[in-house]
């Protein structure tokens, strides 16, 4: 942790110098024929979820004695902005932009961190080359570098593309990649989250179905490895023979990948020994003619609290992936009152009737799940057996006089 914050430090004392080569680059003039050598860089995932996906930037490098060599990076944020963090909880992620820094300076923070960098350097011509470089250095502009941030389309990855296709034109022409199967936006996250297996489950509990479906050649795009290969498989054409966008690729950093282990506190392992907790109490509670509903005043209150959150997400923010999110079928807000029910010394002639709805909830859930409208984690169907096995129980059984609650 000392040396993140060493880091840090050091990467706020070269602000002013970043400002520096940013206003040296500025004043360039296309006009005199400046030689640039344009790269895509493709760092690849870390450590922490938010770079857990990889990322993606852009190398100029002006090939003149002297000349700069400048990274523009459309992933950066400031989390220090004002109400930065209730932004994002909104889903109002408006303050990334295009930032500037040297080429050494980006280096230096993937090496510490050690996440291979991977290079493909472009074949542009000298106009190709000048026009971008206009095009970044007019979007680098203090008053329009900022934008509005969206995970799947409007990205670091996505934004790089974009440039390009903004400078280049019709001069760009992507290349058809087939894949063997299709994906859908869930798929894709999997691949990158399943060595953080709570995120992995928090993404599926937050994301709704709305990510659900096949993603396109294009939208795949938001991931930097396949931006990466869209840019290998992509053509240059108008400006003479047809040739590829990339000249030369090359491997800047790389370090030693340590084989995933997941830990034993998982959500598997948590879902199922919950699983076979709630079937031992009824078993017991069977045996010994008690309900035992305080190990379900438990359980529904965590699924009320949920749904209040899935409610919030789906509702009340600007996320577009938490729309339509179908896991408020089982982690409903409406729990709470049956769990303020089964508070109760006697019970309410209405709880059987919420019971046995919660019960369809459940199995709604299921078949949404069987259907493909909506991916659950798989880690939740000791939870949905549990939710099914307890309203049954409970269901047939409460109010009985041969039965105690407690």
């Amino acid at each position: 942790m000392k040396k993140v914050v060493e880091f840090k430090k050091m990467k706020s004392k070269n602000k002013l110098v970043y400002l520096f080569f940013l206003l040296i680059f500025m004043a360039l003039s296309p006009g005199k024929a400046q030689v640039y050598e344009v790269s895509l860089l493709t760092c690849s995932p870390g450590e922490e979820l938010y770079s857990s996906f990889g990322h993606s930037a852009v190398r100029v490098r002006q090939m003149t004695p002297g000349g700069q060599d400048l990274v523009f990076n459309y992933g950066t944020f400031d989390f220090r902005a004002p109400n930065f963090y209730g932004n994002f909880v909104m889903g109002r992620l408006d303050d990334y932009y295009l930032s500037v820094t040297t080429f050494p300076n980006f280096i230096r923070e993937y090496d510490y961190f050690q996440r291979d960098v991977r290079e493909q350097v472009l074949d542009l011509s000298v106009e190709q080359a000048d026009n971008l470089v206009q095009r970044l250095t007019f979007e680098s502009d203090p008053s329009r570098r900022f934008y509005s941030y969206e995970f799947f389309f409007n990205n670091c990855a996505t934004k790089v593309r974009d440039v390009f296709e903004t400078a280049l034109g019709d001069e760009l022409v992507w290349g058809e990649v087939i894949q063997e199967e299709e994906k859908t936006f869930r798929d894709l996250i999997d691949e990158y989250v399943y060595s953080f297996p709570w995120s992995d489950f928090g993404i599926d509990l937050a994301l709704g179905s709305v990510i659900d479906r096949d993603a396109t050649e294009r939208e795949k795009q938001f991931l930097p490895d396949y931006m990466e290969e869209a840019f290998a498989k992509a053509t240059l054409v108008g400006d003479g023979p047809s040739r590829a966008l990339v000249k030369t690729s090359r491997v800047i950093l790389e370090f030693p990948k340590e084989e995933f282990v997941m830990d034993t506190l998982n959500p598997y392992t948590v879902m199922w020994a919950v699983a076979i907790l709630f079937v031992a109490v009824t078993f017991f509670g069977h045996k010994k003619k008690r309900l035992l509903v305080g190990f379900d005043i438990g359980l529904f209150s965590v699924l009320g609290l949920l749904g209040l959150l899935l409610t919030f997400l789906w509702f009340f923010t600007d996320h577009a992936a938490t729309k339509w999110n179908w896991n408020i079928l089982w982690a409903f807000p409406g729990h709470l009152v049956l769990v303020w029910g089964l508070l109760k010394k006697d019970a309410f002639p209405w709880l059987r009737k919420y019971l046995l709805f919660a019960l369809i909830l459940a199995d709604a859930a299921v078949v949404f799940w069987i259907l493909g409208w909506q991916s659950f984690h798989p880690s939740l169907i000791p939870l949905f057996l549990v939710i099914i096995l307890r309203t049954n129980y409970l269901y047939y059984n409460i109010g009985s006089s041969s039965l105690k609650t407690r």
